[in-house]
């Protein structure tokens, strides 16, 4: 095996940190743990990276993220991610001074969370995925391991319960 190059590495990989956090905090639910996941897929990517034959950098790490963090859940046994949205734990509200928009928009916040949240986590995947770090239906297939028939389904499921689940909780509150 080749020794990696760190210089190269930190070119192609670290500028993906940000996407590397966003997609494990949507799939683990925990800032802590999301930088947990993050640093043991570094450390995979970093052991494996003489193997990198090129190609979308961001696609690959995305792909080792996601592994690491299906490993963290079924060693949790926490494929059922059904517990409550936490604003503390979500991070800081950046809101006008207005405070009843600001009511307003953290209400459609926490419901948009919750109903994301809810999904399944192979729809959660995908749409995080497509959504939130904007990759492409190839890039999800290849991060996924799924082939793109699938990504585009499970997306469309995903807007579907997304929709009714928004739906639902507009007469709340």
């Amino acid at each position: 095996m080749d020794k990696p190059n760190a210089g190269t590495f930190e070119s192609q990989v670290l500028p993906h940190l940000d996407a590397a956090f966003g997609l494990a905090r949507w799939l683990v639910r925990s800032d802590t743990d999301a930088e947990d996941r993050v640093q043991d897929a570094y450390l995979r990517a970093w052991k494996s990276f003489a193997g990198f034959r090129g190609g979308d950098a961001k696609a690959w790490l995305l792909a080792i993220v996601r592994n690491a963090c299906y490993t963290w859940l079924k060693s949790r046994r926490l494929e059922n991610l059904s517990t409550p949205f936490d604003e503390e734990i979500h991070g800081p509200w950046d809101a006008s001074d207005n405070p009843h928009a600001r009511l307003a928009l953290d209400r459609d916040r926490q419901a948009i969370r919750r109903a994301v949240e809810a999904l399944p986590v192979e729809f959660r995947e995908v749409l995080v995925l497509r959504e939130w770090q904007g990759c492409s239906y190839r890039e999800i297939s290849e991060i996924a391991d799924i082939p793109i028939g699938t990504v585009m389904s499970r997306l469309l499921r995903a807007r579907e319960r997304l929709h009714k689940s928004l739906a639902r909780s507009g007469g709340e509150g």
